[in-house]
């Protein structure tokens, strides 16, 4: 299990490696809250065989990785980059779910040159309401004091759809135990963080890079209006809504998902030149 260990941080990750030589552009996808790098597999696994290098990475308090609590968001950004930088990733696609999509919203203002193109799944740019700073500081002491437990038990029926937890009760735990499983500092930490976020709107406006918003009709944190929000203000951006999903479609509706991640992936697919190979 590779990691990177920097001053008092060490981040854990997993580097798919793609199944043929190629220079199509890695993929840095970033998982959302409260989970783990364990959230991306099912793209990991595909687009490693379709000739993607997949990196993803547990951020910091979460699933393995370790370091200082979190402030803000930036912080996240900060060691995506030395991550990036440590594998010699120049430019690569970045992709966040959730929280994954506001930390890939202020990586792309902070570092525009580094993103290639741009996924923003299940996500929403605005800042926090003064309602939902309280109700997001509540729930960090809630986190601390209870554990991740009776929190996962309750985010459960929000985060899937009602037909994911009746069809498939194999993405059903696996949710629910990453979410159970999460360190309740890290998760409290990142709450806090979450709540004094800025308001992304500006920066969508300013996005000149591919970029694909992907929501699941049934999805009750980031409803539909939100990713059509988000596909306006994002010049020439692409919008998926993936019909009976619901905050997870890239493991509610893996195939569906990675099929329309793969199209929007392919004009960026750069297949290795037979001819200079042999010269």
């Amino acid at each position: 299990m590779p990691t990177l260990h920097r001053a008092d941080t060490v981040t854990t990750y997993d580097d798919h490696q793609p199944a043929r030589n190629n220079s199509s552009p890695a993929l840095l996808l970033v998982h959302g809250h409260p989970f783990d790098r364990s959230l991306w597999l099912p793209q990991a696994e595909h687009f490693a065989t379709q000739g993607f290098r997949v990196v993803v990475p547990d951020l910091r308090g979460y699933g393995q990785s370790t370091g200082p609590a979190v402030t803000t968001l930036r912080d996240f950004t900060d060691d995506l980059i030395a991550l990036a930088d440590h594998l010699g990733l120049d430019r690569f696609v970045l992709g966040g779910l959730s929280m994954g999509g506001q930390i890939a919203m202020q990586t792309i203002a902070d570092h525009p040159g580094r993103v290639e193109a741009l996924l923003l799944a299940n996500t929403f740019p605005s800042a926090e309401t003064p309602e939902g700073k309280t109700q997001r500081r509540a729930t960090a002491t809630r986190v601390e004091q209870e554990g991740m437990p009776a929190y996962a038990d309750e985010l459960l029926p929000k985060m899937l759809s009602a037909r994911t937890r009746t069809d498939n009760p194999q993405v059903t735990r696996h949710v629910h135990t990453m979410m159970r499983t999460t360190p309740p500092a890290g998760a409290a930490a990142a709450l806090r963080a979450r709540a004094v976020r800025p308001d992304y709107r500006r920066t969508l406006s300013d996005i000149r890079v591919p970029t694909l918003v992907t929501t699941g009709s049934e999805d009750e944190f980031t409803p539909v209006a939100d990713a059509q929000l988000m596909h306006r203000l994002i010049p020439g951006s692409t919008l998926a809504v993936l019909e009976g999903a619901g905050h997870l479609p890239n493991l509610e509706s893996a195939a569906e998902f990675n099929d329309v991640f793969g199209r929007f992936l392919h004009p960026l697919r750069r297949e290795p030149d037979p001819q200079a190979e042999e010269r």
